[in-house]
């Protein structure tokens, strides 16, 4: 398996977040990436290569073209107003306030947001282009015939909408890599194994029966992002029964968690599907610090076995988990149980 490593990662490194009342250090940071990198190396699963320059024009397709542009220019424009701190919103437009785009840096980041997760720096928007790159560089090899790969990057991007950056994620890499291989013909489900609902990655295709979305998550009534992931959210219009979210309660362990993981390779099987996009979160780990699954190291093995046996291509993109130095081990363990 042929891993795509966004070396540019390095370039967002947020200082801080808004989490628990409490201005903190950001959990998602440079250091993921890089354990991951080793400890796929020391796996030796195959090749390490660097993402193609393709440009990012495939992001509009998922995303409306006016919230690309404006993740290109936020920091020029926080910058005049604000100098070299981090950009962060601090008002957002709830329900009761009119969804119209302000000229104001400050409106526009809450414009453009749903959680104060999302700093931005002088370099993120250069990371971020770059690990669309990554991930449409795992479609190339896909659509070149290889079995599977993995593209390596952050920031993660199951979170992010078609028009709003959330919870660490900017633009939706795992959706723009769907969408992409379901326009060369693939029939395409995206299979998130992040603790965290991929709520963009849903909302973007809800209302699409052509690709498939099953989401093993942390229950709404009690976890990020709270405000979607029910299970009887099952699509809508065209989209209807293309859709399933298996929520499980805090303190789910691998029994829980194998069972749902069987329920949603069982949906892409009924699919029909040909390629599975991976939407690969590793914060189910039981020492993650922002989240409360208790899956243990040698379960991911278990979890790649079950990718496996789909019998599909398979595209894993990287997503969320923060117990850095368990990290590396757990998503190494997906993939050789994959590969095994």
């Amino acid at each position: 398996m042929k891993t795509i490593f966004n070396a540019d990662h390095k370039l967002h490194d947020a200082a801080f977040e808004l989490i628990g009342g409490k201005m903190m250090p950001a959990f998602e940071c440079p250091r993921r990436a890089e354990i991951v990198l080793e400890k796929v190396t020391e796996a030796k699963l195959g090749p390490v290569i660097a993402p193609t320059a393709t440009g990012i024009a495939a992001a509009a397709k998922v995303h409306d073209a006016k919230f690309v542009a404006f993740l290109e220019k936020a920091w020029g424009l926080w910058s005049e107003e604000h100098g070299d701190s981090d950009a962060l919103p601090m008002t957002w437009p709830a329900r009761s306030l009119r969804q119209i785009e302000p000229d104001s840096i400050d409106g526009k980041l809450g414009f453009y947001s749903f959680d104060a997760g999302c700093g931005l720096t002088k370099t993120s928007f250069q990371a971020i282009a770059a690990g669309v790159e990554t991930s449409l560089t795992g479609v190339d090899l896909i659509l070149a015939g290889e079995t599977s790969a993995f593209a390596l990057s952050r920031p993660p991007g199951h979170h992010a909408t078609a028009d709003q950056m959330g919870g660490y994620c900017y633009l939706n890499n795992a959706a723009i890599a769907a969408q992409v291989l379901a326009e060369a013909g693939r029939r395409v489900a995206i299979l998130d194994v992040d603790y965290h609902h991929g709520n963009g990655t849903q909302a973007i295709f809800y209302e699409r029966g052509d690709i498939y979305f099953a989401s093993i998550h942390g229950h709404p009534t009690q976890e990020y992002p709270y405000f979607l992931g029910y299970a009887d959210e099952t699509g809508a219009g065209a989209g209807e029964g293309a859709n399933l979210n298996l929520p499980l309660y805090w303190g789910s362990a691998w029994d829980a968690y194998g069972a749902a993981l069987d329920k949603a390779c069982e949906g892409i099987v009924a699919f029909g599907a040909d390629t599975v996009v991976v939407s690969l979160g590793l914060d189910t780990f039981e020492e993650d610090p922002i989240s409360k699954f208790k899956l243990k190291s040698e379960d991911y093995l278990r979890m790649g076995e079950r990718i496996r046996k789909l019998g599909l291509q398979t595209l894993f993109v990287f997503e969320g988990g923060y117990a850095v130095e368990a990290l590396g081990i757990n998503t190494a363990n997906v993939l050789i149980g994959f590969e095994s």
